[in-house]
């Protein structure tokens, strides 16, 4: 009996055969050598750490690959079930293990299925349609809609799932066109607004996600409304900017534009019950003070009442983005091993950072963080930088919440390239956007974000009493 034809396995690159090389020479190099001032706990962490920094920048395997490798060799190094025990392990196997399951995890579960059911049933297109209706008539003013409606979709449905649906909207109008700076602004402004609008709630971006799972670890729990409270007034201000340079670099005033997008509401028993578990959940994750459920809790209990309703199924959870979650709880346990093992301190100590002052230290850590993400996943660049931020807020008497928000919406802020977010990859994709183009209206909108969050953000919070 014949056999069936394998999957031929994708050929590594010299970029990625460089990175398992130099990965696997760091990886080894703390476990052979003596490194002063660390444990044999903490070298072992240094060089799962070494390793996961060249896998993530190289992307020598898949970045989720990565994050699992991270768990599996903190199981078999640091953990009681350690190949070669320690004296004392700094957290048992389980420990390791719950990451995957990590509140923030399930939080972006519930994000994920309401984004699903969206998706299924046209919410995201319908609403689409009717909040754009006032926006007809003029490209500038069509832009200032997209960008506003697309940023809303973002902060509540994956970024990534937004900029989908939108282009899936507005590909018609963008091509109707003529070729030139309205088409490249008009299609810009979706993966810019995508990005933008991502920062301003838990759900919106994993890197938000990987500070808010860093910081529980750390005791310095955040709400979702408490996150919001931080990052849509910077959300807000730097969508706005953004539509400004948008619209005087690629759309000439006056330019007309004509949408013909007609509504329509699926109305079976199934989509109005989505609606309700929807619209309830996004309620009482903005109501959160109020009731007292975590919003991890709620998230749960949108997943247990789509899936007990049966509005969902199966399929959708096979179907849903375990790659972006499980990314997340790799980050969550390299900050736990990192922690625990006191590694963070050492890093740390080999900077006299107390010698800068708290405005050049929130600066470099956004600057770092920003450009990091420019050339690596977002993601990955958050799990590597948070961490070590938080390790340093309690060696310098930061607020350690300032430093964990500010390094995940640095990286969030990064889209210079097509490979900075999903959301570029999908607008580049589209063959509407020329690479110099992205680069430097990203770059653009990007460090203008950065500086207003290092420069303003921080006297606004404390003003507001938030930090």
């Amino acid at each position: 009996m014949a056999h069936p034809a394998t999957t031929t396995l994708p050929t590594p690159s010299r970029l990625q055969w460089s990175g398992l090389s130099i990965g696997a020479v760091a990886f080894a190099l703390p476990l052979v050598i003596d490194v002063p001032g660390l444990t044999p706990a903490g070298e072992r962490m240094l060089a799962i750490f070494l390793l996961a920094v060249v896998l993530w920048i190289t992307e020598a395997i898949p970045l989720v690959a990565t994050a699992l490798l991270v768990i599996l060799l903190q199981i078999l190094l640091l953990s009681e079930q350690a190949l070669v025990p320690l004296a004392e392990a700094p957290l048992a196997a389980r420990d390791y293990l719950a990451t995957l399951a990590d509140p923030v995890i399930v939080l972006f579960l519930g994000g994920f299925l309401i984004a699903d059911g969206a998706a299924r049933f046209g919410l995201d297109r319908n609403l689409a349609a009717v909040l754009l209706r006032p926006f007809v008539g003029d490209a500038r003013r069509t832009v200032m809609g997209v960008m506003a409606i697309t940023a809303l979709l973002s902060m509540f449905v994956s970024n990534t799932a937004t900029t989908a649906t939108m282009f899936a909207v507005m590909i018609p109008v963008i091509v109707s066109l003529p070729a030139g700076r309205a088409r490249t602004g008009l299609a810009l402004a979706i993966p810019v607004a995508a990005n933008v609008g991502g920062i301003g709630t838990p759900v919106g971006s994993p890197p938000n996600a990987i500070a808010l799972g860093a910081l529980s670890a750390r005791g310095e729990a955040v709400s979702f409304l408490g996150w919001m409270l931080l990052a849509v007034p910077l959300m807000l201000v730097v969508l706005a900017l953004a539509w400004w340079v948008i619209t005087r670099r690629y759309v000439p005033a006056g330019t007309p534009v004509s949408l013909e997008l007609t509504p329509d509401f699926a109305t079976t028993s199934a989509a109005w019950v989505f609606y309700a578990i929807a619209g309830g959940t996004i309620a009482l994750w903005l109501t959160e003070p109020l009731h007292g459920l975590a919003s991890s809790t709620v998230g749960f209990l949108a997943v247990v009442a789509l899936l007990g309703t049966q509005v969902l199924g199966a399929d959708d959870l096979r179907k849903l983005q375990w790659h972006v979650l499980w990314l997340v709880a790799g980050g969550i346990a390299l900050g736990a091993g990192i922690g625990a093992t006191g590694l963070d301190e050492w890093l740390l100590g080999l900077v006299t950072w107390e010698l800068l002052p708290t405005l050049a230290l929130v600066a470099l850590l956004a600057a770092t963080g920003l450009a990091l993400s420019t050339v690596i996943s977002s993601s990955a660049a958050a799990n590597l930088l948070i961490p070590l931020a938080l390790g340093l807020a309690s060696g310098v008497a930061i607020d350690p919440t300032l430093l964990g928000v500010v390094v995940a919406i640095a990286c969030a802020l990064a889209m210079a390239l097509p490979i900075s977010t999903p959301p570029n990859a999908i607008a580049y994709a589209t063959g509407e956007i020329p690479t110099g183009a992205m680069a430097t209206t990203g770059l653009t909108i990007g460090l203008i974000g950065a500086t207003l969050l290092v420069v303003a953000m921080p006297p606004l919070w404390t003003a507001l009493g938030l930090l």
